[in-house]
């Protein structure tokens, strides 16, 4: 597997993942969708690597799922607390509230073996 691009070869990881599951209204996966695509650039824009959005298939039709990156928890929090003053990030959080397409979510964080 390849090490994440912010870490140099044969480097310890402090890496640490979020790992989001929401809660969806069903009848609004496309608008989820828009918001998950308004996200994946921001992540990026703040050092993070974002794995993507998991959208309901087959199964639930209720529930997403996401994962980023962020170096370690300090670059995580940095993020976090630059996201609050960002214009993108609040256009992306207020798309959210207005279409009231994320019904609950969880945020729970992982370490990630690699190698």
């Amino acid at each position: 597997m390849m090490k994440p691009m912010f870490l140099q070869s044969g480097e310890e990881s402090d890496m640490i993942t979020c790992y989001l599951k929401y809660v969806l209204d069903p009848q609004k996966i496309d608008e989820f969708e828009n918001y998950s695509k308004m996200w994946i650039p921001l992540v990026k824009k703040f050092g993070g690597i974002h794995h993507g959005y998991f959208l309901p298939h087959e199964g639930a039709n209720n529930i997403a799922y996401a994962l980023f990156s962020f170096p370690n928890l300090a670059e995580y929090e940095t993020y976090r607390t630059n996201s609050e003053q960002d214009a993108e990030c609040q256009t992306a959080f207020e798309y959210a509230n207005d279409t009231r397409c994320i019904i609950s979510y969880e945020r729970s964080f992982m370490r990630p073996v690699l190698e």
